[in-house]
């Protein structure tokens, strides 16, 4: 390693040094040091160029192979308020006895106008943040319509590679979000508050045919009957929606993060759903679809960050937006006009 080293410097010190530090970091994540985890997950996260580049070197030093992975990818979605961060906090503290190492990948929504992000999640997740078989990784959005971040499969990749049993993928519960984690976890857990039948009307047919397990939270003390009728009218309209896996119908439970009710029945659900789909061999198609949809938002990622720093096209692009918004071009003619004029400059 240090006659290689020593010869890329010769060559080129930047990338000799960008080498040596990026599979030093990699055998740190590991070997499940945190620390390191948290310096990759940031460089993943990264939008400086340089950043990015050492990320991509990090990445491809990272063995991911579908078939040898037995973590298991946990999205779990549900509107604010709805007591998500609790509900892990309670759910994640009884994982922890069963010696399996957890992460969390909790995503908090990002102002629009500035960009700032809260991150209070690890406040609210305070007896999991201190306990160190218990990685929280708290993230901003940065206005990502997926309420999950551009680098989230990024960072599952990480956590899998730092010798975490259990992922859990927190999001921002709005927008489009549970379509987006729902297309990089295993299991997707829908939490929903007791209701007296009209928050029902409002949730689309989407969402509920995404999930694999729906979860009735606060179902205690006042809310006890409420989270009982919530349950029956969810399982009622589970009859008109098609399952997802032949092996599996999405099952509706009550629990209470606040008194840790049923919590253990939660996770023998969990762990029964888990067990089915090794046992099918279904997980191994799931891993491989995940890496192909990975692979194109990359590549859509990728292809906006070019076009937006392309030199030549910045004029051209504020140009065509006065056109527009005085009325003279329609969007689709002014970004038809921009994309070929991109394509011819990349022929350059």
């Amino acid at each position: 390693m240090l006659t290689r080293c020593v010869q890329r410097i010769k060559r080129n010190p930047f990338t000799s040094r960008r080498y040596c530090e990026t599979k030093q970091l990699i055998d740190s994540v590991k070997k499940g040091n945190r620390r390191a985890l948290s310096k990759a997950i940031t460089l993943v996260e990264s939008t400086n160029v340089q950043h990015r580049k050492i990320a991509a070197a990090m990445m491809q030093n990272i063995t991911n192979n579908p078939r040898s992975k037995n973590t298991l990818r946990i999205g779990l979605s549900g509107s604010p308020g709805v007591g998500k961060s609790t509900f892990i906090d309670t759910i994640g503290q009884y994982i922890l006895t069963k010696n399996l190492k957890l992460a969390i990948l909790a995503v908090d929504p990002s102002s629009s106008v500035n960009g700032g992000s809260i991150l209070g999640d690890k406040t609210r997740m305070n007896n999991l943040a201190q306990d160190d078989r218990c990685y929280v990784r708290p993230s901003p959005s940065s206005g990502t319509l997926g309420g999950v971040t551009k680098s989230t499969s990024e960072a599952i990749i990480l956590c899998e590679e730092a010798g975490y049993d259990i992922i859990i993928v927190e999001t921002v519960g709005v927008g489009q979000s549970e379509i987006t984690v729902a297309s990089m976890v295993d299991l997707f857990v829908l939490l929903v508050s007791p209701s007296g039948g009209d928050e029902l009307q409002g949730i689309k047919k989407g969402i509920v045919e995404l999930a694999d397990i729906i979860l009735v939270n606060k179902s205690d003390g006042e809310f006890s009957n409420a989270a009982r009728r919530t349950q029956f009218e969810y399982m009622h309209a589970l009859k008109y929606i098609q399952p997802k896996y032949n092996n599996w119908k999405c099952q509706v439970m009550r629990c209470s993060a606040l008194t840790h009710t049923d919590i253990d029945k939660v996770w023998k659900k969990w762990s029964h759903f888990w067990y089915l789909r090794r046992q099918s061999g279904d997980i191994v198609k799931t891993r491989l679809e995940q890496m192909n949809k990975f692979l194109w938002n990359i590549i859509e990622e990728e292809l906006l960050r070019e076009f937006k720093n392309r030199t030549g096209l910045r004029d051209l692009v504020k140009k065509t937006e006065i056109e527009v918004n005085k009325g003279t071009k329609s969007p689709f003619m002014g970004g038809k006009e921009l994309v070929e004029k991109f394509l011819y400059s990349c022929k350059k």
